[in-house]
């Protein structure tokens, strides 16, 4: 539940919610856990978060939910339900990003480049967010199999206590186009898929 604490508590600060205020329309949101191919689900639905008020619904949506997933690590089958979630977005986006983190490498299921390689293509970003607690080379793992798109990079939570504050940095550094919150990797309205593992 660390994960889900985390969101919230990103969609509580005052630093994501200034980020997204000044986007105009807001953001589109949604969450995805992940685990096996089976068990990929949609916890919270899209929602459009502009400023505090929508912003602390969000939170507070992604409190309310389960843990659901559990198990295998199919990172190619969760990033292809995350791109297939953009088909039911409710306003075409300008920019469309999947967040995905998890704290391992695949180990089931179709291969994570062959994933990325396709949703690239159709014009999605993949960004990750990497957790050390039991892979120490999971960040590089992320940059050479998971991440794609203009300017995609990986950020990095030394373990799941860091979540909240890793996570935060990443949203803030999607919405606003802050400075990249690790050294990058490679050089109008955002929908922003979060796909979580747990």
């Amino acid at each position: 539940m660390l994960q889900h604490d985390g969101i919230a508590r990103a969609f509580e600060s005052l630093r994501l919610v200034e980020a997204i205020s000044a986007v105009p329309g807001g953001i589109e949101v949604l969450v995805l856990e992940w685990s096996d191919p089976d068990r990929i689900k949609i916890t919270v639905d899209w929602r459009r978060v502009g400023e505090s008020h929508s912003a602390a619904a969000f939170a507070a949506a992604v409190r309310s939910t389960k843990r659901s997933s559990n198990g295998l690590t199919a990172i190619g089958p969760a990033l292809l339900a995350s791109a297939s979630a953009f088909d039911h977005l409710p306003e075409t986006a300008t920019r469309r990003v999947i967040d995905i983190s998890g704290d391992g490498m695949a180990n089931f299921g179709l291969a994570p480049t062959a994933a990325r390689d396709w949703i690239v293509a159709t014009g999605i970003s993949i960004n990750g967010l990497a957790i050390l607690t039991e892979e120490p080379w999971l960040e590089g793992y992320y940059l050479n199999n998971v991440i794609g798109g203009p300017g995609a990079f990986v950020v990095v939570a030394r373990d799941f206590g860091s979540f909240a504050d890793a996570i935060l940095r990443k949203l803030v550094h999607e919405v606003a186009g802050a400075p990249p919150p690790n050294p990058p990797p490679q050089g109008g309205r955002v929908g922003e898929g979060v796909a979580q593992m747990q």
